[in-house]
């Protein structure tokens, strides 16, 4: 099976490369387009621009306008969406570490386990057992 990491769907398109016009975007994202111009004021879509400042939205901006319609029509306002959005995306950098340290740990033991192990023992002290008259 071929690797999709950087792609959207197998369609050859970059998740994050910005090809959709805002009309296109709001139609694939399934809002309209001042609330695409809203995510963006807010802070919460950052789409690409060409040269001519014309926004081009990507796979991964469309994907994540569908997640704050989501939120709006959960109830949330615009500043718990971006504090809600704030905590997925630390969430997701804590499980991407936590994952990458169990790799680390997992190689580690495997490490461990393969090398010889040296049988020394510890010296023993010798204490002076006082004796009890």
């Amino acid at each position: 099976m071929p690797e999709q990491d950087a792609w959207s769907d197998g369609s050859g398109i970059a998740a994050d490369r910005g090809v959709f016009g805002i009309s296109v975007a709001a139609e694939l994202a399934g809002v309209p387009v001042q609330s695409l111009r809203l995510f963006e004021a807010h802070g919460l879509l950052e789409p690409t621009r060409t040269e001519g400042g014309t926004r081009r939205y990507s796979s991964d901006d469309i994907g994540r306008a569908r997640h704050i319609n989501a939120l709006q029509t959960d109830g949330l306002n615009l500043a718990g969406i971006a504090a809600v959005v704030m905590l997925e995306t630390r969430n997701q950098q804590l499980a991407t570490e936590n994952a990458a340290l169990h790799a680390e740990i997992t190689q580690l033991r495997q490490s461990q386990s393969t090398q010889p192990r040296t049988t020394t023992q510890p010296p023993t002290s010798r204490r002076k057992r006082s004796s009890k008259s």
